[in-house]
């Protein structure tokens, strides 16, 4: 199979989908791969390196969309990148389609087929490809909000640790999964008040169990959540519906009502966010104020760190690239259940459906379409 790799397009995206040590791995199993040049260079991986690994580099994007059977990337295909896919062709990355209307049509149109790092699941019911990015986004939730709490930034003028004397900045994380786990840790490990919030009662014992005394465990009700919101400096938005429209804990009203200067970093943007004053924003313009509080919604948080974003997640992708190469989508979806819950659109039908539910569109099984 011929694997192409394009270079990121999206504000501040330097993340790329193969490493060179995965090109070598492709090439290694019979794949020919082409990488469009500089893909990698911004993160020292230059074009040299995938030479030697066994790539071929070409150009221009349009080479690589024109020539590929399946396109590896990191992010959702931009308008631009969505124009160049074909029919049939296999699109595996990231998609985040319950929130993008225009995204979720521009693929449908294509015939392509799209498979989702966010959706594909392991037997212990987990989201491996999602869970390398979100352990990322939410270490670097702690850092960007305690960065938009100093007074230049806009926030309170709060050090998230205090100093002795002077009590700690308190910290609320909406959500006790990966991201919120990670983010409780990078908190406490710079001696915040925090305090997580889930609806999972399982889950808030595991995290007591790791974290206490240092933690507060609440279980999630709407008392709860304004209690908690109002109270903070810092609110973390670390929640997940699989594939499907993150749901809106915080209101308007709560905002308002929270003190002026505080934070909220929403993690959960790319699903749509958590909170009702949530709106994308990109690296370049990463904040914006809505009553007084600052607003950090970042859609793509890891491409800060993108070295490390890169091979974190080369390393939890590559088996299943391989699959895909070697056996083709249709025989590797079938043999793996795991792999085919990424299929979210396939030749011009919605195969995941919580994005049917999200934009009122016909939801087709994977299976029905494989015919298994």
């Amino acid at each position: 199979m011929l694997v192409g790799v394009p270079r990121e397009i999206k504000d501040n995206e330097y993340r790329v989908g193969l490493t060179p040590s995965a090109v070598r791995e492709l090439v290694s199993h019979g794949h020919q791969v082409i990488v469009q040049a500089g893909a990698g260079e911004v993160i020292d991986l230059d074009d040299d390196r995938y030479q030697v690994c066994g790539a071929e580099i070409v150009p221009e994007a349009a080479e690589v969309f024109a020539r590929a059977d399946l396109v590896v990337k990191v992010k959702e295909p931009q308008p631009q990148e969505i124009a160049m896919l074909r029919e049939g062709q296999i699109l595996f990355t990231y998609l985040h389609l319950a929130p993008d209307a225009s995204q979720t049509q521009g693929l449908l149109k294509t015939g392509c087929v799209a498979i989702a790092y966010e959706t594909v699941t392991d037997e212990r019911g987990g989201l491996p490809l999602l869970a390398p990015m979100s352990e990322v986004a939410g270490r670097m939730s702690i850092q960007a909000g305690a960065h938009a709490l100093e007074k230049e930034a806009g926030g309170r003028g709060v050090l998230l640790g205090g100093v002795p004397g002077v009590p700690p900045a308190k910290v609320v994380v909406l959500g006790g999964g990966v991201v919120g786990m990670n983010a409780l840790r990078m908190a406490l490990g710079l001696e915040a008040d925090v305090t997580v919030i889930d609806r999972s009662l399982p889950r808030l014992k595991e995290l007591d169990l790791a974290f206490a005394p240092a933690l507060r465990t609440r279980y999630a009700t709407v008392d709860v959540i304004e209690e908690s919101v109002l109270g903070a400096d810092l609110v973390i938005g670390a929640v997940l519906l699989p594939g499907g429209t993150a749901p809106r804990l915080v209101t308007r009203e709560m905002v308002r009502a929270m003190k002026r200067g505080s934070v909220v970093v929403d993690v959960s943007i790319d699903q749509g966010g958590c909170f009702d004053t949530s709106r994308p924003t990109t690296h370049s313009h990463p904040t914006y104020v809505v009553d007084g509080v600052v607003h950090y919604c970042v859609t793509n948080m890891p491409g800060a760190v993108a070295r490390t974003s890169t091979f974190a997640l080369n390393n939890a992708t590559l088996p299943f690239t391989l699959a895909l190469a070697d056996k083709g989508w249709q025989k590797a979806l079938a043999d793996d259940c795991h792999l085919r819950d990424g299929l979210n659109v396939c030749c011009g039908q919605v195969t995941y459906d919580a994005v049917a539910q999200a934009h009122g569109l016909e939801y087709v099984a994977p299976e029905k379409v494989l015919g298994i």
